[in-house]
This record gives structure tokens, sequence and C-alpha cells, in this order.
């Protein structure tokens, strides 16, 4: 399975990644919004997006490719590493 992760804290990306990798999906880490970012999501099976750590645009554009692929978008207000785990217990057993 593969997972996005938009928003979050910088310090934590390795490890939203290596919880990612604990529940077997493979990970991408956007906690600032690059250039070109709507095409950099990809067409991943789920985004966890991180509402209180994301801007009100990367959000936008999160929902636009999701409306556009199908693609199951989980939003949460915090950012830890067991809200993550949460999220991942819930899609991926």
């Amino acid at each position: 399975m593969s997972v996005v992760v938009v928003g979050g804290n910088d310090r934590m990306a390795s490890r939203y990644k290596e919880i990612c990798g604990n529940y077997n999906c493979k990970a991408k880490v956007f906690t600032q919004m690059p250039a070109n970012f709507e095409n950099k999501i990809g067409n991943p099976d789920l985004v966890v997006v991180f509402t209180n750590t994301c801007s009100h645009k990367m959000v936008m554009r999160v929902n636009s490719r999701a409306d556009k692929h199908d693609i199951a978008v989980e939003k949460i207000h915090s950012a830890s590493a067991t809200a993550l785990k949460n999220v991942l217990e819930k899609y991926c057993n």
C-alpha cells in the first residue's frame, strides 16, 4: 500500500516513514509544499493530511488530486505518531 503524508513536523518526517514501513506501506512525506506538488503526490492508495501543520493551499491541492484520481484522504488535526498509527491501523488491517 502506498501512503502520502502531508503536513506534520519537519523533524518527524523520517519517523512518519518508519511508522508507515512498520505497516508495510511505502510512504512519501511532504512537510512543506514543493513546486509541482499536485503531480508529486502521484496516485497513492491513501493520503494522510495533518491539518494543524499544513497550509490551506496544500489541502486544496490534495483534495483536487484526490477527486480526479479517486484517492482516499484522511484528515486529522494532530501531527503525532500515534495519530498516524491509528489511521494506518484503520486502512492497513
